[in-house]
C-alpha cells in the first residue's frame, strides 16, 4: 500500500466562543496576527477566522454569537485533543509567566521537559496551551526533527530515562560531524611538511 505523504500541518481548526473572545486571545494574548474571516461554509451561523500562528500555517477558529467563554477544562477522553502547542523562542518563554500573571491568566509555570521548557494554560474555553521553547538550534540546513531522533537513538543506546541537554549536544555534534569535512580528518591530504 502506498502513503499519502504529509508535508507538513496545513492548519488546525478549533471551536470558539464569540469573535470577539477570540480575537482577544489568540491576537492579544499570543499575538497571532488576525489575517482574515469568512462565514463557516458549512454552518452559516459560524463565523470562521483565521490567525497566522507565526511560521505561516494557520490557526482557524469557528466562532458563534452565543457562545460565551466557558474556562471548565475541554475533554481528555480518549479521541479528544489534549493540548495545543506553539513554538517560542527562549527570550519570548521567559517573559511568558510575567505576562500571562499580567493578564490575571492562571498557568503551570515553567516546566523542565528535557529537550525543551513548556509552560500551560488555557483558552477561554478551557483548551489546554502549551509554550514550547526548544533548548537547542539545530545546525544550519537540519531540522529540529533531525536533530530529536539523533538524540533519541543516543538515549534509548545509554538506557536513559528522557531525552536531555546532553543527548542534544551529542546528536547535533555527530550530525555536524557527519555532514561537514575538515582537513583534520581528510586521510587523502597530504601534510606539507
Amino acid at each position: 500500500m502506498r502513503k499519502i505523504q504529509t508535508q507538513g500541518v496545513h492548519h488546525i481548526t478549533l471551536v470558539g466562543a464569540d469573535r470577539q473572545t477570540t480575537i482577544d486571545f489568540w491576537e492579544g494574548v499570543l499575538g497571532m496576527p488576525f489575517i482574515f474571516d469568512q462565514p463557516n461554509l458549512d454552518d452559516p451561523d459560524e463565523g470562521h477566522l483565521y490567525f497566522d500562528p507565526g511560521d505561516g500555517r494557520l490557526i482557524t477558529i469557528f466562532t458563534n454569537e452565543t457562545r460565551k467563554p466557558d474556562p471548565a477544562r475541554t475533554s481528555t477522553e480518549v479521541g479528544a485533543v489534549h493540548h495545543v502547542a506553539f513554538n517560542v523562542s527562549q527570550a519570548s518563554f521567559w517573559q511568558a509567566a510575567k505576562r500571562l500573571d499580567a493578564r490575571g491568566i492562571r498557568h503551570s509555570g515553567p516546566k523542565d521537559r528535557g529537550f525543551m521548557d513548556s509552560i500551560y494554560f488555557n483558552d477561554p474555553l478551557g483548551l489546554t496551551i502549551e509554550l514550547a521553547s526548544y533548548r537547542f538550534e539545530p545546525p544550519e540546513g537540519v531540522r529540529h526533527a533531525e536533530v530529536m531522533i539523533e538524540a533519541h537513538r543516543i538515549r534509548v543506546e545509554r538506557g536513559d530515562h528522557h531525552i536531555d541537554r546532553e543527548h542534544l549536544a551529542d546528536a547535533i555534534e555527530l550530525i555536524v560531524h557527519r555532514g561537514q569535512q575538515s582537513l583534520s580528518t581528510d586521510r587523502s591530504a597530504k601534510n606539507p611538511f
